[in-house]
């Protein structure tokens, strides 16, 4: 009977053992990723911040709608390419087009620092930042499967992208109203769907695919933060 609990006991430590090992494996991917993230949104911000500066250059990038379209089909195409070439590129042309798609972020999110108040943009990304901060941590830490919330949200996505849509032509006040309220309800609860999704697929994934595993969950929280940023800026952005 003693010999029983002493076997029990070691097998009991050495799964405690793994466990705390698995932890601090996961916790040290997860900073990376959070780091990648920071990054990607400081580049966003110094790059719009030097095309805002640059009156040669805003005058480029506005002279014609077409650049603008070609902008925003580059961004697109950047994400749908590193999302399904990520098995087969290698960790530094992955991270290094997480970084050119948050420089061309960057460039397209110009008119945004010229429509606004400097002001109310840093009250909007502090408020953003405590918002996400609190969901990505929720999501970390809880230990509900967020897996049905997250089909949820994903489905919503997708009809909040068709409403968006739908408005550039019917240029609705009430459903711009109700299409912002839906974008910020959205985006927090993707936040913490997002942040457990990373944290399980860190957990799985092989050791050679960590620095791959952490610019996917980086672009993965860098848009999620990009979009309750913009939904939350219509509510308390001021205009110049």
């Amino acid at each position: 009977m003693n010999e029983w609990n002493f076997d029990n006991g070691y097998d009991t430590a050495v799964q405690a053992e793994n466990e705390l090992t698995l932890r601090r494996y996961v916790a040290g991917v997860m900073r990376r990723v959070y780091g990648k993230m920071t990054l990607g949104l400081l580049l966003t911000a110094i790059t719009a911040f030097l095309v805002v500066s640059s009156p040669a250059v805003l005058s480029f990038l506005f002279s014609s709608t077409a650049t603008i379209w070609i902008l925003f089909a580059l961004e697109i195409g950047l994400v749908i390419y590193l999302s399904a070439r990520i098995d087969k590129l290698s960790n530094g042309v992955a991270t290094a087009l997480f970084y050119a798609y948050s420089a061309l972020n960057g460039i397209a999110l110009t008119p945004i620092f010229l429509a606004y108040t400097g002001t109310s943009i840093a009250m909007t990304f502090a408020l953003t930042a405590g918002t996400f901060g609190a969901m990505t941590i929720f999501g970390y830490v809880t230990r509900q499967d967020l897996s049905k919330i997250g089909s949820f949200l994903f489905m919503a996505l997708i009809g909040l992208i068709v409403c968006s849509l739908v408005n550039l032509f019917m240029q609705s006040t009430m459903m711009e109203f109700l299409i912002s309220c839906a974008g910020v309800l959205i985006f927090v609860g993707l936040t913490a769907w997002d942040t457990q999704y990373i944290k399980r697929m860190t957990a799985e994934a092989d050791s050679t695919m960590v620095g791959k595993v952490a610019t996917m969950g980086a672009l993965r929280l860098y848009l999620d933060f990009i979009n309750l940023f913009l939904y939350l800026l219509r509510f308390f952005g001021s205009r110049d």
